[in-house]
């Protein structure tokens, strides 16, 4: 293939895949931590101080990679996408720059401080700092969540005499609709991603016998979080996105549910497999009128299918669309069974002599990330062919002078690098699962006369 835009694409698009792995676990433990810590306080015990000190580790390992691959999609808005940045760069550049300057920096500083800051800042302003880095780390999501609404659904921006686009209400902008809701449901999905890391090594440490008060801390955490957090991405947070979809994607609606023609009582594809070329949607299980409800409130209402718009402005890969889609609403359904049934056992208090059960959640800590990363390709895809939705098409926003062989080569190095990257971080956090909690005990245990002054 030698078509650039097809090589910027795929390149932006494995960075994005990969970086994100990082963020959503540290977003999703900073909260975690915090609760852990905050049990503390109130007298939960020291497992709970134990618990939060390994999961900081974790997120600091978590944060670090998350820097590493972020900086190189910073360069590609220049390299891979100069006529995007200069088209756009006076809107998306604002928010960019809120979350290196803001969010970033504070973020960064706040990880230093709970790391290694314990003995000097004691108990109390040690959950302060927890709670601020859960701030940081959220306002950055929430900057960079503005910028991909922007270019889902444009508000508060205006037209200027060189033909780019600046910022026309700042207010707009920063309070999209879109983006209100959007950062909601990736922040829920987050939790879900850190909840089921928790649960896992709790469920690891309890089926090894290793650690039994951290180990019983964490797989309680992890349950009831991954519970909430995954009924949350599915009600309320799910439910609104897809009205937003519905409301100024419905090109994108219609491809998501590989519906190929208009009409009311629109039923809601389970499962089947789309045939553009023959407009059609194979082997379909369907729920009746369904995706009415969900897209507009109304059974009766009429949806529109494929067929009520322009080939031009369909997404470019209905089919990849369809399943990414799919993917990630399947594996949220059985995150909240799975969830489901360990509370249930949980409050029975048969969780821990439930091998079977532990197993599978012990196991299940990679599929929260590929549930993420499907919702990301369902939204990326979706918004196809627009790089900003009604307003610039993707075409238009690529490098005009970055050839394909560069491209190539450039992504062949990334996977190289991060297929390192990948592997030294499964070390890593394989090396404290193993070491558990009292691993660096002798390094971050706070003194006595820390917690006397606090006191």
């Amino acid at each position: 293939m030698d078509d650039p835009l097809f090589w910027h694409r795929l390149q932006f698009g494995f960075t994005a895949t990969f970086h994100y792995i990082f963020p959503q676990l540290t977003m999703g433990l900073a909260l975690l931590v915090v609760v852990m810590k905050l049990a503390a306080l109130r007298g939960g015990g020291a497992a709970w101080d134990d618990a939060a000190r390994f999961w900081t580790r974790i997120l600091g390992l978590g944060f670090a990679l998350g820097v590493v691959t972020g900086i190189p999609m910073e360069f590609q808005f220049g390299t891979n996408w100069a006529a995007f940045s200069r088209t756009t760069g006076g809107v998306i550049g604002q928010t960019l720059a809120m979350e290196g300057l803001f969010a970033f920096f504070l973020e960064s500083t706040l990880l230093g401080l709970l790391l290694f800051g314990e003995r000097r800042l004691g108990p109390r302003r040690h959950f302060v700092v927890a709670c601020g880095l859960l701030l940081g780390s959220w306002l950055s999501a929430y900057f960079i969540v503005t910028t991909n609404a922007f270019m889902q659904h444009p508000v508060g921006h205006a037209l200027a005499a060189d033909g780019s686009y600046q910022v026309g209400d700042l207010a707009a902008f920063l309070l999209n609709p879109w983006a209100l809701v959007q950062v909601l449901h990736n922040q829920c999905g987050a939790v879900v991603s850190g909840a089921f890391c928790v649960a896992s090594v709790g469920a690891f440490w309890t089926l090894r016998g290793e650690h039994a008060d951290v180990a019983r801390v964490s797989l309680r955490t992890g349950v009831i979080a991954g519970l909430v957090a995954s009924m949350l991405v599915a009600f309320p947070t799910g439910h609104w996105q897809g009205r937003m979809v519905a409301a100024h994607q419905p090109v994108a609606l219609a491809a998501m549910e590989g519906r190929f023609e208009s009409g009311p009582r629109a039923p809601l594809a389970v499962i089947g497999q789309p045939d553009v070329a023959n407009r059609t949607l194979d082997n379909p299980v369907r729920l009746p009128a369904l995706l009415s409800w969900i897209a507009y409130g109304d059974f009766s209402a009429d949806v529109a299918g494929l067929d009520a718009f322009a080939e031009d402005v369909w997404p470019t890969n209905v089919e990849l669309l369809y399943y990414a889609f799919h993917v990630m609403v399947g594996l949220g359904t059985l995150f909240i069974a799975l969830m489901g049934l360990a509370t249930l056992q949980l409050l029975r208090r048969r969780l821990a002599t439930t091998r079977p059960l532990l197993w599978v959640l012990a196991l299940a800590f990679p599929f929260p990330f590929i549930a993420n990363t499907a919702g990301w390709m369902t939204a990326e895809f979706g918004r196809q062919p627009w790089l900003v939705y009604g307003l610039l098409r993707t075409a238009d926003g690529a490098s005009p002078t970055v050839h394909a062989g560069a491209t190539v080569f450039t992504t062949l190095g990334f996977a190289g690098l991060y297929f390192v990257l990948g592997v030294l971080f499964l070390a890593l956090v394989g090396r404290e699962v193993a070491l558990g909690p009292h691993g660096h005990a002798a390094h971050s245990a706070p003194d006595a006369s820390a917690h006397a002054e606090d006191a």
